[in-house]
């Protein structure tokens, strides 16, 4: 279904790509093409340069271009260790064949445990291929992140296991959603938001929003087919696209067959996006905050009640304060009064924060910024930095369901942002009371 949807964008024409970034994933700078797969032009990467802060890794030179995890002590956030990488304390690539990746976009699975989704991931980079998967799951039961977060072994079958892996092979982490990984027509797909939510009859069902790339450009721009929501109902060890929540992305107006929804111009505005649950009893929406394509857009924001993730029909749009919240997409207006943050805004974490008493929303590319707000749809405050820029080039900050900040316990907030130079994801910890709130 997934190849249905790339090929209707395609035949309704966005453009493409304007050539290959230069990101080096595995350390190499080959941008040709091999096969079905783009090698260095992912453009999920940050936007800042270099070959990797160490040689080769503890694990060999097939374990990419990771160093040491940086030091970085700033006036309210400092550097706590390597989620992922031969460097990282989880030792992912000897465990899960995860030599690098980025994001790790972290939740609540209902019952306690983070679950992590991660972007593009490689293995092997010696191996044809280096061991390509577009996405991958890791899980973990840590609920003391002062010193990191633990992620435990994988295991085939378990389903709360420190991964999602195959019985013949415990220690390769296995994809989660497919691609056709062809460049210019759908090179990958990025989860970029994910939420737990109640089920009927009792337990929780895992959702992640996901972008389908078409093609990679300069450095934080890229195009995509659509957006979609996948969900599981074995806490990540499967996933199925739902083929009625796909919005694909082309500038005009074009109804589809089916329960397709239909194609809009401001379906652009939600390619990316943010989950947060409403906070009081007073509020049981769960909000959506979506960006455009790449790292340069506005942030916009739908809401739903839990049990419509999957029926986007009866979503409403925030359409600015002349007209409050509208019932189709189509409504949201052009202008600029329907932006929740202005311009540039990119991959968003949003939570609220019981020890700041506001919803709190982290993006940054290069620096790190915190933004607060008393509700959803704004205002959101000036930026705080937390990691200036230059000083360790991060991007796709993404909060950690169990801080003391985000449980009402403390004052510190844990999350993980991506190294450019060292493609893989290491946890920060912020001071909330040196954040203004």
């Amino acid at each position: 279904m997934i190849g249905v949807a790339v090929v209707a964008a395609g035949l309704i024409g966005t453009g493409v790509g304007a050539g290959d970034a230069a990101a080096a994933p595995c350390g190499n700078s080959s941008s040709g093409s091999s096969g079905s797969l783009e090698l260095g032009s992912f453009g999920s990467l940050g936007s800042g340069s270099g070959s990797g802060s160490g040689s080769n890794g503890p694990s060999g030179p097939g374990a990419g271009p990771q160093g040491p995890l940086p030091v970085f002590i700033g006036s309210n956030t400092r550097t706590v260790s390597w989620v992922t990488g031969p460097w990282s304390p989880n030792s992912t690539y000897n465990r899960f064949g995860i030599s690098g990746t980025d994001l790790g976009i972290s939740w609540d699975n209902g019952s306690g445990q983070t679950l992590m989704a991660f972007g593009d991931t490689f293995g092997n980079c010696r191996v044809s291929g280096q061991q390509w998967r577009h996405n991958v799951l890791l899980r973990s039961d840590d609920t003391d992140l002062s010193n990191g977060i633990t992620v435990p072994d994988a295991v085939s079958g378990d389903v709360r296991s420190g991964s999602v892996v195959a019985a013949d092979d415990p220690r390769f982490a296995l994809q989660l959603i497919p691609a056709l990984g062809l460049n210019y027509v759908e090179v990958t797909t990025i989860p970029t938001a994910a939420i737990a939510l109640p089920k009927p009859g009792g337990g929780f069902r895992q959702y992640i929003n996901y972008m389908s790339v078409r093609s990679w450009g300069s450095a934080g721009h890229w195009v995509t087919n659509f957006s979609g929501i996948a969900y599981s109902d074995d806490n990540g060890q499967t996933w199925t696209s739902d083929p009625n929540t796909l919005l694909i992305n082309a500038p005009v107006t074009l109804a589809l067959p089916g329960e397709l929804q239909a194609v809009d111009p401001n379906n652009g505005k939600f390619q990316q996006s943010a989950y947060v649950r409403g906070h009081g009893a007073e509020d049981g929406y769960v909000y959506q905050f979506g960006t455009p394509n790449g790292r340069f857009g506005a942030a916009f924001l739908a809401r739903f009640a839990p049990d419509d993730i999957l029926d986007l029909t009866k979503y409403q749009y925030w359409a600015g304060q002349a007209l409050g919240w509208v019932d189709s997409i189509s409504q949201i207006p052009d202008d600029g009064s329907a932006i929740v943050v202005g311009q540039p805004v990119t991959e968003l974490s949003v939570y609220w924060s019981p020890y700041l008493n506001k919803y709190l929303m982290l993006d940054g590319d290069n620096a790190i910024r915190a933004r607060t707000a008393d509700r959803p749809e704004g205002p959101w405050s000036s930026p705080t930095t937390l990691v200036p820029s230059g000083a360790i080039v991060l991007y796709g900050p993404m909060i950690q369901p169990q801080s003391p900040a985000i449980l009402g316990t403390g004052k510190d907030l844990y999350f993980n942002a991506s190294r450019w130079s060292d493609y893989n994801v290491m946890m920060l910890r912020s001071d909330m009371s040196k954040v203004p709130h």
